[in-house]
């Protein structure tokens, strides 16, 4: 007698986008690909300075990822952008290539999209992961800007800034990212609230960087993302 089929295998596609991470993107890999979750690894090298250029090719030849480069430095939104021509999975879940999100909390953030119960999900530094405690204004920018967030989405987040974004891979086919830079955050926000897909968050640990270990988002992306905010809630 035949057996019947199992469920269909859940495929994700990892989506590193980095810029001048010499220091932790052999580490960061290593993770990724000790997690049992990742079908396939896409990375965007945003033009770094540092060196981060000269390793990917011989981590390409360990690991086997797709490597894809700018010419010049465009910031993170552009590479995203980029990477999300690349991507082909069922899943796609975005990997700051610095240490501060844990691979290890895949199951965490992908566990929604494989039951089916959503089509994205937010990881959240605020729902009770372990974190590392660093600057309380910047606490108070994210709470700031991810309130504004939900007054003109209407949902309820506690970390629409996150990087851990996951989600189904024929939403990428419903929006078109503008933002080069961090509002990247609240334009997609803002764009899959307005397709009313199904969002979940979920818990996850975060290991934050100073400015001197290599933490790149400042003031003035704050003020970008406040613009963001208002723009892609009322205009397309």
């Amino acid at each position: 007698m035949t057996e019947p089929a199992g469920p269909p295998q859940q495929t994700v596609s990892v989506l590193i986008p980095a810029y001048n991470e010499h220091d932790t993107i052999a580490e960061i890999l290593r993770r990724v690909y000790a997690s049992p979750f990742p079908t396939e690894v896409v990375i965007v090298d945003d033009a770094s300075t540092d060196g981060t250029s000269n390793l990917l090719p011989d981590l390409q030849k360990q690991y086997g990822f797709k490597l894809l480069s700018h010419e010049r430095n465009q910031g993170k939104g552009a590479a995203l952008r980029t990477g999300f021509a690349a991507v082909t999975q069922d899943f796609v879940i975005i990997q700051d290539a610095d240490l501060e999100y844990d691979p290890q909390d895949y199951a965490t953030v992908l566990g929604p999209l494989f039951e089916g119960k959503a089509d994205v999900v937010f990881g959240s530094r605020f729902l009770g992961g372990p974190h590392r405690v660093l600057y309380y204004w910047h606490f108070v920018g994210n709470r700031f800007l991810t309130t504004l967030s939900n007054m003109l989405t209407n949902l309820n987040l506690s970390d629409m800034e996150v990087g851990y974004k996951a989600f189904r891979r024929e939403i990428l086919d419903r929006i078109t990212i503008r933002s080069n830079r961090f509002n990247f955050e609240p334009e997609f926000t803002a764009k899959v609230a307005r397709l009313r897909l199904r969002i979940y968050e979920t818990p996850i640990s975060y290991s934050g960087r100073t400015y001197e270990e290599g933490k790149k988002i400042g003031w003035k992306d704050a003020v970008q993302a406040i613009f963001a905010i208002v723009r892609y809630r009322f205009f397309r």
